[in-house]
């Protein structure tokens, strides 16, 4: 068997924080094989961040939750750090979020605990040079043992190497980016998730469509990647017992005890219990952000208004 190269150069990470995995947009075409799709929980901030720095769409980024990320680079690069609320610092100096940051060997980068918000996204110009073979993607899901930088699903880890390609000294004199204080989301204002009813909605009486839709629900400690567990008014569910069927990204199931679950990017393939509908993805970006506790509540869209606010987030990312 030949060995597997070592990286030469990159960011080094000198403490990994609670939990900072590399993500890019996620598996395709994989859950007939029993494995999830991954990706990126906020995607909006993850794609800005690599749209600052001129990457592509799918390009492989941190992904860090709470914060605590330190890392030296090796090379010469620029960076960007978008999504919560983090004190980012390099060598010690305070640097701007959501903007473009040139780095030179033997900086250090440090982001301090979340403020506001739960994950912040690192990209690196021309992205961390790691597989994307599974489903094109090198989303790390720990549960499955997949992607990441040796593909077998571990999170980054104090004294990895992470690898990535230096800039010239000609494209570290480009324009600094900064992204629009109009499009920096406030991870503090009342969310309102937009929910797609499914065809198992006739199973949910009246009374229990009009609670889910006018009543608070608050997001439960156990929450993690794989689904949002919430809080709040049970619902009565009617009708015989499901057979398990495939599940899609933002699926609201109820379970026995009338409280819904908002499955995410690493849910389980498939589910028996009855769907309500299902959270839209640029909805499933803002509730990637909320912390334990919060409050959120419900709005029903069309099938037709999801398509088109999903087109226009997907058209202005990938030009």
């Amino acid at each position: 068997m030949t060995k597997k190269a070592t990286p030469k150069y990159g960011l080094k990470v000198i403490n990994a924080g609670f939990l900072t995995l590399l993500q890019d947009a996620g598996r395709i075409q994989v859950m007939h094989q029993g494995l999830a799709s991954g990706g990126a929980m906020d995607r909006h901030a993850w794609a800005w961040a690599n749209r600052l720095l001129g990457n592509a769409y799918n390009t492989p980024s941190l992904e860090i939750t709470f914060g605590g990320l330190q890392l030296e680079s090796q090379v010469t690069t620029r960076i960007a750090v978008t999504g919560a609320e983090v004190s980012f610092t390099l060598n010690g100096t305070p640097q701007p979020l959501w903007s473009g940051i040139n780095v030179m060997p033997g900086d250090k980068l440090q982001l301090g605990a979340a403020k506001t918000g739960l994950r912040s996204y690192l990209a690196v110009s021309g992205g961390f040079t790691v597989p994307q073979k599974l489903g094109g993607s090198c989303a790390t899901l720990t549960r499955e043992g997949t992607g990441g930088q040796d593909e077998t699903g571990k999170k980054v880890a104090q004294g990895d190497l992470l690898p990535c390609n230096a800039l010239s000294t000609k494209d570290l004199k480009k324009p600094l980016f900064k992204v629009p204080a109009e499009n920096i989301p406030n991870y503090q204002q009342p969310l309102m998730l937009d929910v797609i009813l499914g065809a198992q909605v006739d199973r949910f009486p009246a009374a229990s469509l009009a609670c889910f839709f006018n009543e608070a629900y608050r997001i439960s400690p156990q929450t993690d990647r794989m689904g949002a567990r919430l809080d709040g008014p049970a619902l009565e569910v009617i009708g015989e017992k499901l057979i398990s069927e495939g599940i899609s990204l933002g699926a609201i199931q109820v379970t026995a005890d009338g409280q819904p679950i908002i499955l995410l990017n690493d849910r389980q393939t498939i589910g028996g219990y009855p769907k309500l509908g299902a959270v839209t993805p640029l909805s499933l970006d803002a509730l990637a952000q909320r912390l334990p506790g919060s409050e959120v509540r419900f709005n029903a869209v069309s099938l037709y208004q999801a398509q088109l606010a999903e087109r226009e987030f997907l058209q202005f990312f990938k030009n």
